[in-house]
């Protein structure tokens, strides 16, 4: 049964704990490779699990969604900011199940205003599920990130 399916099957959402940091990098690493095989990879994945838990479980607002049960390990992330969406990757098998969907609502839920994210403008199918919940593009660069690859600020706001 795909997660999402089922009451029982259904990830439970809760704060990142220090202990998922290596999860988390590898969980954002496969997401990213699977879904665009053509982005550059700056970093290492010891340097990317330094990354998550010296500054993403430090500095901002970390939810994952993990598996019912004995196993923990997340299969979904989320990273807030105040009025910033910084990181919403969900497991490439979880995917198409609505949990996406799920962090996404939290996001907007617990804003206190406008939500903005930064997506790839080569990434269409997160492109099309932030513009299906509301988000509009307001800009777009030509790479002004560490990958050096195109890309769009989405921005959204409440009701």
């Amino acid at each position: 049964m795909r997660a999402g399916s089922g009451s029982d099957s259904s990830p439970v959402i809760r704060g990142a704990e220090d202990t998922d940091a290596p999860d988390v990098a590898r969980l954002i690493r496969r997401t990213k490779a699977e879904a665009m095989p053509w982005l550059a990879v700056p970093h290492t994945l010891a340097e990317d699990e330094v990354w998550v838990a010296e500054v993403l479980l430090r500095e901002h607002d970390v939810r994952v969604a993990c598996r019912p049960g004995e196993d923990r390990r997340p299969v979904a992330v989320l990273a807030l900011s105040p009025g910033w969406i910084n990181q919403l990757y969900v497991a490439p098998e979880q995917q198409g199940c609505g949990l996406g969907a799920r962090l996404l609502r939290l996001a907007q839920d617990v804003a206190s205003g406008p939500l903005q994210l930064w997506t790839f403008q080569r990434n269409s199918r997160a492109r099309s599920f932030y513009e299906r919940h509301g988000f509009v593009e307001v800009r777009r660069t030509d790479g002004d990130n560490e990958e050096r690859e195109p890309d769009v600020l989405y921005r959204w706001a409440p009701g």
